[in-house]
C-alpha cells in the first residue's frame, strides 16, 4: 500500500492541520473553530497540539472558512458564532470555565458544560448484536434533542509517517501510533436540530461512506452450516428453480478445517480449504461466480496462522522464521511486516476467487499497542487492502466506534430468533444514522436459540427487504434453517415475494447508494431528522424513511387472534401518501401530522409513498438460461418499472454507472470515474392531465443497455387514458388497469438508450378511488370474513357499513353487548382489533 492509501484514502481533502484563520490559542489550549456548529477543544500541559490525522478524524479544515467573534473579557474567552455561544477561562477544562451555549434550540439542557453528560442524546448504534434478545444499551450518536454532543477523540491514536516501526522497515510508508503527548481533544458538534447536516459535517471530518458495489443490494444466503461444495450447489440451483434471486454467497467457517490437533488450540481460525468439503476450491468458487453470485468467506484471525496451515511455510519464511520448528506465526497487527504477510496469505486465497472477506472478529479490543482496538485496525487494513490494484473495496465486519463508515458493510453479530429481536432492529438501524453507519446488515430471521415461528419469520423477511443490506442467516440447527421451501404455504409465499422484491428494488437502492456516498444521506433515516421540530416524529421509534421516496413501518409484533391481522402505528407527516402497494390513499392534513394504527394480514407491510414519489424497479428473470446467471443478473437492465404516485409533481434522477469503483470524494470526478450515468425522471401533477418525462442524461449511455423496455405504473388513480411519445413521436403503447392496486400500467418496447420518453395520462383523478363504496365495502368485507368473531355481529357491520358509510363508526361500539350468557343465541361481539381496521379503511383519505 501507498502511505496516502494507508493514511488518507476516505478523507474529502488532505487537510489534517486546522485553518489558521479558524484558531483561538493560549499557551496550553487550542479552539478550532472547524464550522459555526462545529468546535474543536485542546488542553496540553506541554503546550502541543496534535495536526495529524487520527483513528477517528482525518480532516479539520474544511472548504470554507468559517465566520466567529472573539471578544476578551479579563480572563473570560468569549466566541460567538452564528450558532454557538463559547465562555471560557482559559484554565485546564472543567466544568466552571467552559461552556457552550447552543443557539436557537428551545431546550433547557442546551448549555454544554464541560464534562456533561447528555440527557436527551437520541443514540447511536453499538460494537454487536451478539446473544442480544431485543433491546441493548447503544452508545450516543450526534443527535441530540438539546441540540449538542460531543466526540472525545482524546484516546485515539494517530497516523503518521514511518519509515520503520519497530526496527523493521515499514512497506506501508505510514503507521499507526499512540499520541506522543497527552492532551484532551474534544468535538463539540453544536447542529441544534439540524441532524442531516451534523451527519454531513461529521463525514467531512472522519470521511465520507464509500460508494458500495451493485451486487450488495441484492439478497445474501448466509448459514453457519457443514455445507459440501455439491450440496452447496444444488442448493443455489434449487433457488434459481425457485426463481429466487441471490448475488452474494456467504461461506461461514467450515469452509476451512476446524478439526485440528488440540496442540494448536481452537478451530475458529484457519486458512486452509476443508478438501473434503471442498475438493476442488477454485471450481466450487468459479461456479458461484458463473451464478452471478460473489463469495465472501468467514475468518476468525486472532489464532494467527499455525504450521497445519498450507501457508503456513511461506508466512513463516516471509518473517525469517524457521518453519520447521512448527512455531505459531502469532498474530500481531502492530507488526507491518505480521500485517504484509497475513494479507499475503489471504491474496493466495483470492486468486482462487474469494471476493471479499468476512471479519468475525469477536476475541476483545486489546492488542500490542496501547489503546489501538484490533477490531478498528482489521476493518480499516482490510478496507485499503481490498482497494489494492483498482479492485472494488469492501469489508464485512462489526462496527468499531466512530468513523467506521469508511469500512462498509457492517455485521451487527449473532442475533437470537425472537420477536424482541425482530423489534429491535428497525430502531437499532435507523438510530445508526445519528453516527454516520448506514450500511448495517444483520442476521435477517434470527441466528440461534429461540423457537420455531413462522410468522416472525415472514415478518422477518419484510423487514430485510427494506434494510441496508438484506442477508439471510441462520445456525447448524436442522430444524433451524431459511430456505422458503420448508415453511407452509401462506408463508413460504410471503418469503417469496420478499426475496424477489428485494432484487427488484436494486435501481432503487444503488441510486440511494450514490446519496449516501456523495450527499452524506443514509439509506435509512430516523423520522425526525427531517421533521425535528415535530414531537410526533420522536414517538415511532420503529418507522423510517427508506431512501428519498419511500417511509417503511415495519410490523414487529404478533398477529392478532381475532382480527387475524398485524398493525403498526404510523405516523405520516403532513402531506397525502399512498401504499406502496395497493394504492389505497392517506391522507395528513395536519401540520403536526397524524398518527394513525394501520392493519395489516400476514403478506401485507406497512409501506408508504408520498405524492409524486417515483420509484424505479427492475423485473426478476424466470428464465433459467446456459449456466444459472440470469436471475442473479445485476447488471444495468433491460427492462424497467418506474411506480408512480399521483397527487404531486416530482423528481427522481436514476444514477447507474459502469461498474467501476470512484475513489473521489468529489463528486464531478467520482462520476467520471464510474462512467455515471444519470436519467432524469420528473412527473408533473397538472390540473386535468399529469405528464412523465424520462431524459437520458448525454454522458457514458455505452454503459447502458442499447435498447431498454419501459413499464410505467401510475399507482392509486382511477382508469385512465394514455398517449406516449419517443423523441417528438407519437407511439402505440400497451395500456392496461389493475383494479386492486389501482393501476394504469403503460409498457414501452425497445426504447433506444438516449431516446426522450413523454407520456401524458388524461382525466386523472385519484380523490375518490380509495373512497368509493364499492372499494370500502369490498375491504370491511375481507376483514370481516377472516375475523373470528359472531356471524351474526359481521353482517350487521357490513349492513351499516353499506347504508351509511363513515357516519356508522360511531355506532359500531353498540354491537357489543358483553359477555356472552349460556343460550343467548343473538350475542353480539365486536373485537376492539377488528373496529380499528376498519376504522383505518374508512378514515385513512379524511385528513
Amino acid at each position: 500500500m501507498k502511505e496516502s492509501q494507508a493514511v488518507m484514502a476516505f478523507t474529502p481533502s488532505t487537510k489534517a492541520g486546522m485553518n489558521p484563520d479558524a484558531i483561538v490559542q493560549g499557551e496550553h489550549w487550542r479552539i478550532g473553530v472547524i464550522t459555526e456548529s462545529l468546535l474543536r477543544f485542546e488542553w496540553s500541559d506541554e503546550g502541543i497540539f496534535e495536526d495529524l490525522p487520527t483513528q477517528i478524524v482525518l480532516n479539520r479544515s474544511f472548504d470554507a472558512t468559517p465566520q466567529f467573534h472573539v471578544v476578551q473579557h479579563g480572563d473570560l474567552t468569549i466566541i460567538d458564532t452564528e450558532s454557538l455561544h463559547v465562555i471560557y477561562d482559559g484554565k485546564p477544562f472543567s466544568k466552571e470555565g467552559l461552556s457552550v451555549v447552543v443557539k436557537g434550540v428551545d431546550s433547557q439542557f442546551n448549555t454544554w458544560h464541560y464534562g456533561e453528560q447528555p440527557r436527551n442524546n437520541l443514540k447511536g448504534t453499538a460494537r454487536t448484536l451478539d446473544e442480544a434478545d431485543g433491546a441493548i444499551p447503544l452508545e450516543d450518536g450526534l443527535c441530540s434533542k438539546d441540540g449538542w454532543a460531543v466526540i472525545d477523540d482524546s484516546a485515539s491514536n494517530v497516523l503518521a509517517p514511518a519509515k520503520q516501526v519497530g526496527g523493521e522497515d515499514n512497506p506501508y510508508g505510514s503507521w499507526i501510533f499512540p499520541r506522543a503527548h497527552q492532551q484532551q481533544d474534544l468535538y463539540f458538534f453544536g447542529f441544534g436540530h439540524r441532524y442531516s447536516e451534523a451527519i454531513q459535517a461529521f463525514y467531512q471530518l472522519t470521511g465520507h461512506t464509500p460508494l458500495l458495489p451493485r451486487f450488495v443490494f441484492g439478497n445474501w444466503w448466509s448459514r453457519f452450516y457443514k455445507y459440501d461444495a455439491s450440496e452447496y450447489s444444488a442448493l443455489m440451483d434449487r433457488f434459481v428453480k425457485e426463481g429466487l434471486p441471490f448475488t452474494t454467497a456467504v461461506i461461514d467457517m467450515d469452509w476451512h478445517i476446524v478439526d485440528v490437533d488440540p496442540q494448536y488450540g481452537s478451530g475458529w481460525t484457519g486458512y486452509t480449504w476443508n478438501r473434503e468439503l471442498f475438493p476442488d476450491p477454485e471450481r466450487f468458487l468459479s461456479s458461484l461466480h458463473q451464478r452471478g453470485m460473489k463469495v465472501t468467506l468467514n475468518v476468525h484471525p486472532r489464532d494467527g496462522i499455525r504450521a497445519f496451515e498450507d501457508g503456513y511455510e511461506k508466512a513463516a519464511n516471509s518473517l525469517g522464521m524457521d518453519a520447521s520448528t512448527g512455531q505459531t506465526v502469532d498474530f500481531d497487527l502492530t507488526r507491518p511486516r505480521f500485517v504484509q504477510t497475513y494479507f499475503d496469505l489471504h491474496h493466495d486465497l483470492e486468486h482462487q476467487g474469494v471476493d471479499f472477506w468476512w471479519l468475525d472478529w469477536q476475541q476483545g479490543g486489546v492488542t500490542r499497542m496501547r489503546g489501538l482496538d484490533p477490531l478498528w485496525m482489521l476493518n480499516h487494513l482490510h478496507y485499503l487492502d481490498s482497494g489494492r490494484d483498482g479492485r472494488w473495496p469492501l469489508t464485512f465486519s462489526r462496527y468499531a466506534g466512530p468513523g467506521s463508515q469508511r469500512y462498509p458493510i457492517g455485521f451487527s453479530g449473532d442475533t437470537l430468533v425472537s420477536w424482541d429481536s425482530l423489534k429491535f432492529q428497525p430502531y437499532f438501524t435507523s438510530t445508526a444514522s445519528n453516527i454516520g453507519y448506514g450500511w448495517w446488515s444483520h442476521d435477517i430471521g434470527g441466528h440461534m436459540f429461540g423457537s420455531r415461528d413462522e410468522e416472525l419469520e415472514a415478518r422477518w423477511y419484510q423487514l430485510g427487504t427494506f434494510s441496508p443490506i438484506n442477508r439471510l442467516h441462520s445456525s447448524a440447527s436442522s430444524f433451524n434453517t431459511k430456505e422458503p421451501w420448508n415453511f407452509h404455504a401462506e408463508v413460504r409465499s410471503v418469503m417469496d415475494e420478499a426475496l424477489k422484491l428485494r432484487h427488484r428494488l436494486i435501481p432503487y437502492l444503488y441510486t440511494m447508494n450514490w446519496r449516501a456516498a456523495y450527499e452524506g444521506a443514509p439509506l435509512v433515516e430516523p423520522m425526525y431528522w427531517q421533521h425535528p421540530d415535530n414531537e410526533e416524529s420522536y414517538d415511532v421509534p420503529n418507522q423510517f424513511y427508506f431512501g428519498t421516496q419511500l417511509l417503511v413501518a415495519p410490523i414487529t409484533e404478533p398477529i392478532d387472534t381475532e382480527s387475524r391481522l398485524s398493525h403498526a402505528d404510523v405516523w405520516l407527516p403532513q402531506g397525502e401518501y399512498f401504499d406502496f402497494f395497493d394504492g389505497r390513499r392517506y391522507v395528513s392534513s395536519s401540520s403536526s401530522g397524524r398518527t394513525i394504527q394501520v392493519w395489516r394480514p400476514l403478506e401485507g407491510i406497512p409501506v408508504f409513498a408520498k405524492a409524486g414519489s417515483i420509484v424505479p424497479m427492475q423485473s426478476v428473470s424466470s428464465k433459467c438460461e446456459e449456466g444459472v446467471q440470469s436471475i442473479n443478473d445485476i447488471s444495468n437492465p433491460e427492462s424497467l418499472e418506474l411506480v408512480v404516485f399521483p397527487g404531486d409533481s416530482g423528481k427522481f434522477v436514476l444514477r447507474e454507472d459502469a461498474g467501476k469503483f470512484p475513489d473521489s470524494s468529489d463528486f464531478d470526478t467520482a462520476a467520471e470515474q464510474a462512467g455515471l450515468v444519470e436519467t432524469t425522471i420528473s412527473f408533473d401533477w397538472l390540473v386535468d392531465e399529469a405528464r412523465l418525462n424520462i431524459l437520458p442524461g448525454t454522458k457514458n449511455l455505452q454503459y447502458l443497455p442499447n435498447y431498454r423496455d419501459w413499464k410505467i405504473i401510475l399507482r392509486g388513480v382511477e382508469q385512465t387514458g394514455a398517449r406516449v411519445w419517443v423523441d417528438g413521436t407519437e407511439i402505440p403503447c400497451d395500456l392496461s388497469y389493475d383494479d386492486a392496486t389501482s393501476s394504469v400500467c403503460v409498457s414501452i418496447q425497445q426504447v433506444q438508450q438516449s431516446s426522450h420518453v413523454e407520456i401524458s395520462f388524461s382525466n386523472t383523478e385519484h380523490n375518490s378511488v380509495n373512497m368509493r363504496s364499492q372499494h370500502v365495502r369490498d375491504e370491511v368485507f375481507d376483514i370481516l370474513f377472516d375475523a373470528q368473531m359472531p356471524y351474526l355481529t359481521k353482517e350487521k357491520v357490513l349492513t351499516m357499513v353499506e347504508t351509511e358509510g363513515v357516519q356508522c363508526l360511531s355506532g359500531l361500539k353498540s354491537l357489543n353487548r358483553g359477555p356472552r350468557r349460556t343460550g343467548d343465541l343473538r350475542w353480539s361481539y365486536l373485537p376492539d382489533s377488528v373496529m380499528a381496521a376498519i376504522q383505518e379503511v374508512m378514515l385513512r383519505s379524511v385528513g
